[in-house]
């Protein structure tokens, strides 16, 4: 009886080999390897050999790739807002409806995110374009007198990557919004709240958790984002992601590429760790 529960130990233990040997390949070792090659010595010819160099992480700290980072770390904060401040209210709408009625919207949600990152980019292209824009329907509203491009642009970036994120916001803040008990609306409604007070005092600070997770995944998922302000933005609108692209394929400078790399990963780590301190200091 006394090695029951060591042999259910043990297989409980042998299940987590499988995962461990893919996040082993599939994440430690590549991202050794870019801690590496961000240390390694750049050669003119465009390769690099290992060493410890450590002019690229000095030369991030320029006005050029200092002002990148914030940049992009202010449009990432910027869409994780502005998408939870469109899919919350849509998506606590949506819970009080059938669930053929859910199903139905969430079926058209998922099949917002078959669509890859360049066919979004392309696509609100198209929509700001002069030719054949949105701008053309102004014009042929009267509004305007004739069309003009929308991108490239801040606002174009700015539209495309929160539609890029709406999807994701939606489904990550519908499971908490779902199991919502609805008897603390009623409560509230019941001792003389309106609806809206209700969503605000109630709905919201219930919801706090799911829009802390779901924001930090926006932030972090357009902070990755590549083809979208490429393609409809211009140069001083790339963000940081674009340039470690451009360093790696266009100027051939790996260990530069990889040491932006690393820095991005390390904003995105700091935010998570930022937001679950705070969250967990605010729950004491």
């Amino acid at each position: 009886m006394s090695d029951q529960p060591s042999s259910a130990s043990f297989g409980r233990l042998l299940t987590l080999v499988p995962p461990s040997i893919a996040i082993g390949l599939f994440f430690v070792i590549p991202f050794s390897l870019i801690v590496l090659s961000s240390v390694a010595h750049q050669l003119q010819s465009g390769d690099f050999v290992f060493g410890f160099d450590t002019a690229h992480y000095e030369r991030f700290f320029t006005s050029i790739f200092i002002g990148r980072a914030v940049y992009s770390a202010i449009l990432s904060f910027s869409i994780a807002v502005i998408s939870l401040l469109i899919a919350f209210p849509f998506t606590y709408v949506l819970t009080g409806f059938s669930k053929r009625t859910r199903t139905i919207w969430l079926v058209y949600i998922l099949a917002q995110l078959s669509l890859s990152e360049v066919l979004i980019a392309f696509s609100w292209q198209i929509l700001f374009s002069r030719t054949a824009g949105i701008t053309n329907l102004a014009v042929w509203l009267g509004v305007l007198d004739k069309p003009f491009s929308l991108a490239p642009s801040a606002l174009a970036v700015l539209v495309g990557l929160v539609y890029l994120a709406l999807p994701f916001a939606v489904l990550l803040l519908f499971p908490a919004l779902s199991r919502l008990d609805r008897s603390l609306i009623e409560a509230s409604q019941t001792l003389g709240a309106s609806p809206v007070r209700t969503f605000f005092t109630v709905v919201l600070p219930v919801s706090r958790p799911a829009l802390i997770s779901g924001g930090v995944t926006v932030f972090v998922l357009t902070l990755g984002a590549i083809i979208v302000p490429q393609v409809l933005g211009r140069p001083g609108h790339w963000t940081l992601s674009v340039l470690i692209t451009d360093q790696a394929i266009y100027n051939s400078n790996m260990p530069f590429a990889s040491a932006l790399a690393v820095i991005l990963l390390l904003m995105s780590g700091a935010v998570i760790g930022v937001v679950g301190w705070l969250n967990r200091g605010s729950g004491k």
